[in-house]
């Protein structure tokens, strides 16, 4: 029988490797939250870097938010509403000692969506507020009830969802993992403010990438040794 060359166990090395990443993707956990856009001036959106409750747009700015199930900032969903302050603002005109704010307010698909709610579909509006406003003021007054955590995270608009707020959910089925308890706040922050809580491939995958790395190192050292 003819033994296999060194090239021929890098081969298998690599395709393990890529196997046993491949499930850690699979598996791989993301957050149901709120995420927060900033039209950029054009007909694109722009992850936003601070909060809506820091964040004090100028009068004709634009403002998103997108309700779905992402593992980070990376691979958020964006509003499926282009961010034209013209044509939101439109029936909204101009008011001394005001600023208009555009805002494009998308709860998601049923895919994202809690167990037992429909989200309502994606909507405009054009808020006329102080000029010091903050885009959470702008928010509040076109789209109530909101609701926060007690870290200031939104986790409702308009009353949607119901119950919930950032909780962790399992990359394959959408629905809440084991031991969450419905809610973590925190780790959801990480996600809204640009990290990868919950992103990365579990200790399990690290390990199994480990194994079958040494096992294949030494597949190759031996099959030379034959020659």
């Amino acid at each position: 029988m003819r033994r296999p060359s060194g090239t021929a166990a890098l081969l298998l090395l690599i395709g393990a490797l890529l196997t046993v990443a491949g499930a850690g993707s699979a598996q791989a956990a993301g957050y149901r939250y709120w995420s927060f856009w900033e039209g950029d001036g054009g007909k694109s959106w722009t992850y936003a870097t601070q909060g809506p409750s820091l964040v004090r747009p100028d009068d004709g700015a634009v403002q998103g938010f997108r309700f779905a199930v992402s593992e980070d900032s990376q691979d958020s969903a964006q509003p499926r509403r282009a961010p034209d302050f013209g044509a939101i603002c439109a029936g909204t005109p101009a008011k001394d000692g005001l600023k208009r704010i555009a805002l494009v307010i998308d709860a998601g698909t049923a895919a994202d969506a809690p167990d037992g709610e429909t989200p309502p579909p994606p909507r405009t509006a054009c808020a006329r507020v102080a000029p010091d406003a903050s885009t959470a003021e702008a928010l509040a007054s076109v789209a109530k009830p909101l609701r926060y955590d007690g870290s200031a995270m939104l986790c409702a608009i308009s009353g949607y969802p119901g119950s919930g707020c950032g909780e962790q959910v399992d990359g394959d089925s959408g629905a809440p993992e084991s031991g969450s308890g419905g809610s973590s706040a925190s780790d959801a922050s990480d996600a809204t403010d640009g990290g990868s809580a919950g992103g990365g491939p579990s200790a399990g995958v690290l390990t199994g990438i480990g194994a079958v790395l040494l096992l294949g190192v030494a597949a190759v050292l031996q099959a030379r040794r034959r020659r």
